[in-house]
């Protein structure tokens, strides 16, 4: 009994030991900069405790003009909603696509598992701008798009400056980072459990309910994190793809800090984190039901 505990004692300590460059990590480049960004939220020019940087983000309007004239609009609320939109279409997208796509995935032979991976990193090794340009040149209306639509007599389509270029940016730069997260957890489902649940009786679409979503939940939630966080908050894509239409929540707070208005730059950052926290808890505590129901 000693023994197992002596044993058990030296694996604790190894673990800790392991993690600790990661804690150390995480502390500096995570937890650091939040509790700044927090700091700067909450203070004034003069460095002294205020809400006014939060009831700016929230209070703040202007006046946009539609086709029956000019209305006023919560400035930051309305450039929020936006970025919300964009970022869920694209999510969404890239879920739809991402979900068969590495399903089928897990059942190619390994050789062929491991090309198809290698293809999906391969444009994440490639700079981000880079990608972001090689798209501009693809959606542009003298970009290849356009060229095979003339080829074909289809004639030419009006894409850079509209939200359909800035998500399909969004979709091309974050669709790898769902289907990893998905391929490894689908690549560890317990294939007796699909058997099982076809001798039992069940169809196609019923052991895709009750046995492969289910067990896919934690891999999907990874995706919707790792996919929407970085959508909602990109500014770059926009003002590339977007033309400088589509001023999105990313777009406001690189405004500000060029600006130098850090405070207020940090007061939207803020907001923007306390949404996509309180968000994904609800997104998490709804998965934990489904998954207990």
């Amino acid at each position: 009994m000693k023994k197992t505990n002596s044993v058990k004692g030296q694996r604790s300590l190894i673990q800790r030991i392991a993690l600790a460059p990661y804690s150390v990590w995480a502390l500096l480049f995570i937890v650091v900069p939040l509790i700044f960004i927090a700091y700067y939220a909450f203070t004034d020019l003069d460095y002294h405790f205020t809400t006014e940087n939060i009831t700016r983000f929230f209070t703040t309007t202007s006046l946009v003009a539609d086709g029956e004239g000019t209305r006023e609009v919560r400035t930051y609320v309305l450039i929020f909603l936006r970025s919300l939109k964009l970022a869920v279409i694209s999510t969404a997208i890239c879920l739809l696509m991402a979900y068969p796509f590495a399903f089928l995935l897990t059942k190619a032979k390994p050789r062929t598992q491991s090309i198809l991976i290698t293809l999906i990193m391969i444009p994440m090794w490639m700079n981000f701008l880079i990608r972001t340009y090689a798209w501009m040149t693809i959606l542009q209306d003298t970009g290849i798009l356009n060229g095979l639509l003339g080829m074909l007599h289809l004639g030419k389509v009006h894409i850079i400056g509209t939200e359909s270029a800035v998500v399909i940016g969004m979709v091309y730069d974050y669709l790898p980072y769902m289907i990893l997260p998905l391929y490894s957890i689908m690549a560890k489902m317990d294939e007796r459990l699909i058997e099982a649940a076809y001798d039992l009786g069940c169809n196609g679409a019923g052991v895709f309910r009750r046995v492969i979503w289910p067990l896919s939940l934690p891999g999907v939630l990874s995706g919707i994190e790792m996919v929407l966080i970085p959508s909602i908050s990109t500014f770059y894509i926009s003002q590339k793809l977007g033309n400088g239409k589509f001023y999105l929540i990313g777009d406001a707070i690189e405004g500000q800090y060029v600006a130098n208005n850090l405070h207020f730059a940090a007061a939207i950052a803020f907001v923007l984190m306390i949404v996509l926290l309180i968000g994904m808890a609800f997104l998490q505590r709804a998965a934990n039901k489904r998954v207990a129901a």
